[in-house]
């Protein structure tokens, strides 16, 4: 997906115990000779100052990483000159963002994988991220994907939404001493993700929100990622997340949880929205934060925010919008 020179300088700014940590950089880098620097733990200023003094050429790391780089680099605080391209996992690269890397010469990757596929299953080479904005793109040399319907298990064909199953050398046999687990896993040789996908008629790939994160609210399904990219459209709003809630009329409702750069009101941003989201998909409940708690590799930490949603409602202490 990147070709890996010998010349290369590898920034590892990703939790070591993670298989993307090492599995998609390091050791292609030590493969081909290049050099590989490892930082213990995520500090902007200090990353930004290895990529200067070690004429750092690449490294990995999720959205929320590169927001933070990008906002701490301020300008020419630090010369970045050295570092060409980068890759981006955990989830898609907002445009606006991705944009602002090209304009420092960095050309992006996107990538999609998973733990079981050790991790590399989908790439997104950079000359074609502004024609597939959001996109994760097409499988790795060696893989095979399957778009599937999630209840019939059936293969779908050509342009599809479906649960996303993955084959090759790369992927796990087992969990140890867990074939519950396994089975749940696995099938006929296939490995199922748990991610909706939507495949175009390119053959492009999309993930449209994880299998268990999507709710049903009056008898429709909704994907908080579809809803998140919608409210994060907002020019004042950073960063937004979306979990579901119990509701008494519509079993579910969506809660979201914004994280803005100025002012902004709830009735404000749910204006917003009605004109890019059906009236089901919107957020009934809004509450802004100042930050969204995270995981240590960077993912947002949905269990946390879904607790704290069921505290919220519990003490009527929210926002309403129906």
């Amino acid at each position: 997906a990147m070709p890996m020179r010998r010349d290369d300088v590898v920034l590892g700014i990703l939790p070591q115990y993670h298989v993307a940590a090492w599995n998609v950089q390091p050791l292609l880098a030590w493969w081909h000779g290049a050099t590989v620097v490892l930082e213990r733990s995520f500090q902007p200023d200090r990353v930004l100052q290895l990529v200067q003094e070690s004429g750092v050429t690449t490294l990995m790391g999720v959205p929320t990483q590169y927001r933070v780089l990008h906002d701490v680099a301020d300008g020419d605080r630090y010369d970045l000159s050295s570092l060409r391209t980068a890759v981006v996992g955990g989830a898609t690269m907002p445009s606006a963002l991705a944009a602002a890397w090209a304009e420092r010469g960095v050309h992006l990757t996107q990538g999609y994988g998973l733990t079981e596929a050790a991790p590399n299953v989908l790439h997104l080479r950079h000359e074609d991220l502004a024609a597939h904005p959001g996109a994760v793109g097409r499988p790795y040399p060696g893989v095979e994907t399957s778009i599937v319907d999630p209840e019939s298990l059936l293969a779908l064909d050509g342009a599809a939404t479906g649960e996303l199953w993955v084959r090759g050398p790369s992927s796990f046999a087992g969990y140890l001493d867990d074939p519950e687990a396994t089975e749940r896993a696995m099938h006929d040789g296939w490995l199922r993700t748990g991610d909706l996908v939507h495949r175009d008629a390119h053959g492009v790939h999309r993930v449209v929100d994880r299998l268990k994160n999507i709710f049903v609210s009056g008898g429709e399904n909704v994907a908080p990622a579809e809803v998140e990219l919608a409210l994060a459209a907002h020019p004042v709003v950073a960063e937004v997340c979306v979990v579901s809630v119990p509701d008494p009329v519509w079993g579910e409702r969506g809660f979201a949880f914004v994280v803005t750069n100025g002012p902004l009101s709830a009735d404000e941003l749910v204006a917003f929205a009605r004109g890019r989201l059906a009236a089901f998909k919107i957020p009934a409940h809004v509450e802004f934060v100042s930050e969204l708690p995270r995981t240590t590799i960077e993912k947002v930490a949905r269990h946390r925010l879904r607790k704290r949603a069921a505290w919220h409602l519990s003490e009527k202490a929210g926002q309403t919008h129906v």
